[in-house]
Protein backbone atom coordinates (compact mmCIF):
# COMPACT_ATOMS: atom_id res chain seq x y z
CA UNK A 1 0.00 0.00 0.00
CA UNK A 2 1.25 3.52 -0.76
CA UNK A 3 2.34 5.69 2.14
CA UNK A 4 -0.15 8.48 2.92
CA UNK A 5 -0.03 11.79 4.74
CA UNK A 6 -1.66 10.13 7.73
CA UNK A 7 1.20 7.62 7.82
CA UNK A 8 3.64 10.51 8.13
CA UNK A 9 1.59 12.02 10.96
CA UNK A 10 1.57 8.65 12.75
CA UNK A 11 5.32 8.30 12.28
CA UNK A 12 5.86 11.71 13.86
CA UNK A 13 3.68 10.78 16.84
CA UNK A 14 5.73 7.60 17.28
CA UNK A 15 9.00 9.53 17.19
CA UNK A 16 7.71 11.86 19.94
CA UNK A 17 6.32 9.05 22.09
CA UNK A 18 8.08 7.64 25.19
CA UNK A 19 9.14 4.67 23.07
CA UNK A 20 10.36 6.92 20.27
CA UNK A 21 13.50 9.01 19.68
CA UNK A 22 15.10 10.96 22.57
CA UNK A 23 16.22 13.76 20.24
CA UNK A 24 12.78 14.21 18.67
CA UNK A 25 11.14 14.28 22.11
CA UNK A 26 13.44 17.13 23.21
CA UNK A 27 12.46 19.50 20.41
CA UNK A 28 10.35 22.61 21.02
CA UNK A 29 8.97 25.47 18.93
CA UNK A 30 12.20 27.39 19.56
CA UNK A 31 14.62 24.58 18.72
CA UNK A 32 12.71 23.70 15.55
CA UNK A 33 12.66 27.28 14.23
CA UNK A 34 16.18 27.30 12.69
CA UNK A 35 15.50 23.94 11.02
CA UNK A 36 12.24 25.20 9.54
CA UNK A 37 14.07 28.15 8.01
CA UNK A 38 16.91 25.95 6.75
CA UNK A 39 14.53 23.48 5.10
CA UNK A 40 12.57 26.32 3.49
CA UNK A 41 15.76 27.73 1.96
CA UNK A 42 16.84 24.30 0.73
CA UNK A 43 13.45 23.82 -0.92
CA UNK A 44 13.78 27.29 -2.44
CA UNK A 45 17.15 26.36 -3.95
CA UNK A 46 15.83 22.99 -5.16
CA UNK A 47 13.28 24.82 -7.33
CA UNK A 48 16.16 25.80 -9.60
CA UNK A 49 17.35 22.19 -9.68
CA UNK A 50 13.89 21.14 -10.84
CA UNK A 51 13.99 23.75 -13.59
CA UNK A 52 17.32 22.29 -14.68
CA UNK A 53 15.84 18.82 -15.02
CA UNK A 54 16.38 17.42 -11.53
CA UNK A 55 12.85 17.36 -10.04
CA UNK A 56 13.82 14.61 -7.59
CA UNK A 57 15.82 17.18 -5.61
CA UNK A 58 12.75 19.37 -5.21
CA UNK A 59 10.67 16.34 -4.27
CA UNK A 60 13.13 15.47 -1.51
CA UNK A 61 13.33 19.00 -0.14
CA UNK A 62 9.56 19.42 -0.14
CA UNK A 63 9.39 16.23 1.89
CA UNK A 64 11.85 17.64 4.41
CA UNK A 65 9.81 20.85 4.64
CA UNK A 66 6.56 18.91 5.05
CA UNK A 67 8.16 16.91 7.86
CA UNK A 68 8.91 20.15 9.71
CA UNK A 69 5.27 21.21 9.43
CA UNK A 70 4.10 17.85 10.76
CA UNK A 71 6.73 18.13 13.53
CA UNK A 72 5.40 21.54 14.62
CA UNK A 73 1.82 20.29 14.54
CA UNK A 74 2.72 17.31 16.73
CA UNK A 75 4.37 19.57 19.31
CA UNK A 76 1.29 21.82 19.24
CA UNK A 77 -1.03 18.84 19.72
CA UNK A 78 0.94 17.73 22.78
CA UNK A 79 0.59 21.27 24.18
CA UNK A 80 -3.17 21.15 23.58
CA UNK A 81 -3.06 24.05 21.12
CA UNK A 82 -4.00 22.57 17.72
CA UNK A 83 -3.58 19.46 15.59
CA UNK A 84 -2.36 18.85 12.06
CA UNK A 85 -6.03 18.37 11.06
CA UNK A 86 -6.71 21.88 12.34
CA UNK A 87 -3.87 23.17 10.15
CA UNK A 88 -5.27 21.46 7.05
CA UNK A 89 -8.82 22.59 7.79
CA UNK A 90 -7.74 26.22 8.34
CA UNK A 91 -5.75 26.51 5.10
CA UNK A 92 -8.49 24.76 3.13
CA UNK A 93 -11.12 27.18 4.47
CA UNK A 94 -8.85 30.17 3.80
CA UNK A 95 -8.23 29.19 0.18
CA UNK A 96 -11.95 28.67 -0.45
CA UNK A 97 -12.73 32.04 1.19
CA UNK A 98 -10.08 33.90 -0.79
CA UNK A 99 -11.13 32.44 -4.15
CA UNK A 100 -14.81 33.51 -4.33
CA UNK A 101 -14.52 33.65 -8.13
CA UNK A 102 -13.89 29.89 -8.07
CA UNK A 103 -15.81 28.55 -5.07
CA UNK A 104 -18.34 31.32 -4.41
CA UNK A 105 -20.88 33.53 -6.13
CA UNK A 106 -18.44 36.23 -7.23
CA UNK A 107 -18.01 36.92 -10.93
CA UNK A 108 -15.04 35.34 -12.63
CA UNK A 109 -11.81 37.32 -12.26
CA UNK A 110 -10.61 38.92 -15.46
CA UNK A 111 -6.91 38.35 -14.79
CA UNK A 112 -4.39 37.55 -12.07
CA UNK A 113 -4.04 41.25 -11.14
CA UNK A 114 -7.74 41.37 -10.24
CA UNK A 115 -7.36 38.15 -8.26
CA UNK A 116 -4.56 39.68 -6.19
CA UNK A 117 -6.48 42.91 -5.56
CA UNK A 118 -9.46 40.88 -4.35
CA UNK A 119 -7.12 38.77 -2.22
CA UNK A 120 -5.87 41.83 -0.35
CA UNK A 121 -9.41 43.15 0.14
CA UNK A 122 -10.62 39.80 1.52
CA UNK A 123 -7.56 39.57 3.77
CA UNK A 124 -8.27 43.04 5.19
CA UNK A 125 -11.90 42.07 5.83
CA UNK A 126 -10.74 38.91 7.62
CA UNK A 127 -8.61 41.02 9.96
CA UNK A 128 -11.53 43.31 10.76
CA UNK A 129 -13.84 40.36 11.39
CA UNK A 130 -11.28 38.77 13.70
CA UNK A 131 -10.86 41.99 15.68
CA UNK A 132 -7.27 42.36 14.58
CA UNK A 133 -7.89 45.73 12.97
CA UNK A 134 -8.93 47.69 16.07
CA UNK A 135 -6.03 50.09 15.63
CA UNK A 136 -6.93 50.80 12.01
CA UNK A 137 -5.00 54.03 11.88
CA UNK A 138 -1.82 52.22 12.89
CA UNK A 139 -2.26 49.17 10.67
CA UNK A 140 -0.81 48.91 7.19
CA UNK A 141 -1.22 46.82 4.08
CA UNK A 142 2.47 45.99 4.46
CA UNK A 143 2.17 44.56 7.97
CA UNK A 144 1.90 41.08 6.50
CA UNK A 145 5.46 41.24 5.16
CA UNK A 146 7.90 39.93 7.74
CA UNK A 147 10.72 42.27 8.70
CA UNK A 148 12.77 39.16 9.51
CA UNK A 149 12.82 38.03 5.88
CA UNK A 150 16.03 38.55 3.86
CA UNK A 151 16.14 42.17 2.70
CA UNK A 152 15.91 41.36 -1.00
CA UNK A 153 12.90 39.14 -0.44
CA UNK A 154 11.29 41.70 1.86
CA UNK A 155 11.68 44.45 -0.76
CA UNK A 156 10.11 42.22 -3.41
CA UNK A 157 7.14 41.38 -1.18
CA UNK A 158 6.64 45.00 -0.04
CA UNK A 159 6.47 46.34 -3.59
CA UNK A 160 4.33 43.43 -4.75
CA UNK A 161 1.71 44.25 -2.11
CA UNK A 162 1.84 47.97 -2.90
CA UNK A 163 1.46 47.24 -6.62
CA UNK A 164 -1.72 45.26 -5.96
CA UNK A 165 -3.48 48.47 -4.92
CA UNK A 166 -2.09 50.49 -7.83
CA UNK A 167 1.02 52.03 -6.24
CA UNK A 168 3.44 51.08 -8.98
CA UNK A 169 5.18 52.18 -12.15
CA UNK A 170 3.17 51.58 -15.32
CA UNK A 171 6.12 50.48 -17.44
CA UNK A 172 9.52 48.97 -16.70
CA UNK A 173 11.16 51.78 -18.71
CA UNK A 174 10.04 54.21 -15.99
CA UNK A 175 11.89 52.16 -13.39
CA UNK A 176 15.06 52.31 -15.46
CA UNK A 177 14.76 56.12 -15.38
CA UNK A 178 14.57 55.84 -11.59
CA UNK A 179 17.54 53.47 -11.63
CA UNK A 180 19.71 56.04 -13.43
CA UNK A 181 18.55 58.69 -10.96
CA UNK A 182 19.55 56.53 -7.99
CA UNK A 183 22.95 55.73 -9.57
CA UNK A 184 23.63 59.46 -9.94
CA UNK A 185 22.60 60.11 -6.32
CA UNK A 186 24.89 57.34 -5.11
CA UNK A 187 27.79 58.80 -7.10
CA UNK A 188 27.21 62.21 -5.51
CA UNK A 189 27.11 60.67 -2.03
CA UNK A 190 30.38 58.81 -2.68
CA UNK A 191 32.07 61.96 -4.01
CA UNK A 192 30.96 63.96 -0.97
CA UNK A 193 32.22 61.24 1.34
CA UNK A 194 35.60 61.11 -0.40
CA UNK A 195 35.93 64.90 -0.36
CA UNK A 196 35.13 65.09 3.35
CA UNK A 197 37.44 62.22 4.18
CA UNK A 198 40.51 63.42 2.31
CA UNK A 199 40.47 60.47 -0.07
CA UNK A 200 38.70 57.96 2.18
CA UNK A 201 35.19 56.87 1.25
CA UNK A 202 34.10 56.60 4.90
CA UNK A 203 34.83 60.13 6.01
CA UNK A 204 32.40 60.20 8.91
CA UNK A 205 29.47 58.24 10.21
CA UNK A 206 26.98 60.72 8.73
CA UNK A 207 28.63 60.70 5.31
CA UNK A 208 28.86 56.92 5.30
CA UNK A 209 25.22 56.71 6.35
CA UNK A 210 24.30 58.72 3.24
CA UNK A 211 26.25 56.32 1.01
CA UNK A 212 24.57 53.33 2.64
CA UNK A 213 21.13 54.90 2.22
CA UNK A 214 21.67 55.67 -1.46
CA UNK A 215 23.01 52.17 -2.07
CA UNK A 216 19.90 50.76 -0.41
CA UNK A 217 17.70 52.91 -2.67
CA UNK A 218 19.55 51.56 -5.70
CA UNK A 219 19.04 47.94 -4.64
CA UNK A 220 15.37 48.65 -3.97
CA UNK A 221 14.88 49.96 -7.50
CA UNK A 222 16.65 46.91 -8.98
CA UNK A 223 14.21 44.73 -7.02
CA UNK A 224 11.33 46.59 -8.66
CA UNK A 225 12.80 45.95 -12.10
CA UNK A 226 12.96 42.24 -11.27
CA UNK A 227 9.33 42.26 -10.14
CA UNK A 228 8.15 43.93 -13.34
CA UNK A 229 10.08 41.38 -15.38
CA UNK A 230 8.47 38.58 -13.28
CA UNK A 231 11.86 37.50 -11.97
CA UNK A 232 12.20 36.50 -8.32
CA UNK A 233 15.22 38.61 -7.24
CA UNK A 234 16.37 36.26 -4.49
CA UNK A 235 16.47 33.37 -6.96
CA UNK A 236 18.18 35.51 -9.59
CA UNK A 237 20.90 36.59 -7.18
CA UNK A 238 21.33 32.98 -6.02
CA UNK A 239 22.01 31.98 -9.63
CA UNK A 240 24.62 34.71 -9.96
CA UNK A 241 26.22 33.66 -6.68
CA UNK A 242 26.48 30.09 -7.96
CA UNK A 243 27.98 31.35 -11.21
CA UNK A 244 30.54 33.40 -9.31
CA UNK A 245 31.50 30.38 -7.18
CA UNK A 246 31.95 28.26 -10.31
CA UNK A 247 34.08 30.81 -12.14
CA UNK A 248 36.19 31.66 -9.12
CA UNK A 249 36.85 27.96 -8.58
CA UNK A 250 38.10 27.85 -12.17
CA UNK A 251 40.59 30.57 -11.26
CA UNK A 252 41.77 28.60 -8.23
CA UNK A 253 42.15 25.39 -10.21
CA UNK A 254 43.98 27.15 -13.03
CA UNK A 255 46.47 28.66 -10.61
CA UNK A 256 46.89 25.32 -8.82
CA UNK A 257 47.80 23.66 -12.12
CA UNK A 258 50.53 26.29 -12.59
CA UNK A 259 51.78 25.86 -9.06
CA UNK A 260 50.68 29.38 -8.13
CA UNK A 261 48.75 30.59 -5.13
CA UNK A 262 46.01 33.20 -5.14
CA UNK A 263 48.18 35.56 -3.12
CA UNK A 264 50.99 35.38 -5.67
CA UNK A 265 48.82 35.72 -8.77
CA UNK A 266 48.35 39.07 -10.49
CA UNK A 267 44.96 40.55 -11.26
CA UNK A 268 45.65 40.12 -15.00
CA UNK A 269 46.33 36.40 -14.50
CA UNK A 270 43.14 35.93 -12.51
CA UNK A 271 41.13 37.97 -15.02
CA UNK A 272 42.39 35.78 -17.89
CA UNK A 273 41.22 32.65 -16.07
CA UNK A 274 37.91 34.32 -15.28
CA UNK A 275 37.36 34.99 -18.99
CA UNK A 276 38.15 31.32 -19.71
CA UNK A 277 35.43 30.28 -17.24
CA UNK A 278 33.01 32.81 -18.73
CA UNK A 279 33.65 31.51 -22.24
CA UNK A 280 33.17 27.95 -21.03
CA UNK A 281 29.79 28.90 -19.48
CA UNK A 282 28.60 30.30 -22.80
Amino acid sequence: MPVTFNDLVALMARLRSPEGCPWDREQTYATLAPMLLEEAYEAFEAVEAAREGRPEELRGELGDLLFQIVFYAQVAAERGEFTVDDVVEAIHAKMVRRHPHVFGDAASAQDSAEVLRNWEAIKAEEKRAAGKDERAKESSLLDGVSMKAPALMEAHQLTTKAARVGFDWQHVEQIFDKLHEEVDELKVAIEESIAAGDGEVKASESKHERVREELGDLLFVVTNIARHLKVEPEAALKLTNRKFRRRFRHIEQGLEERGQSLDAATLDEMEALWLEAKTSDK
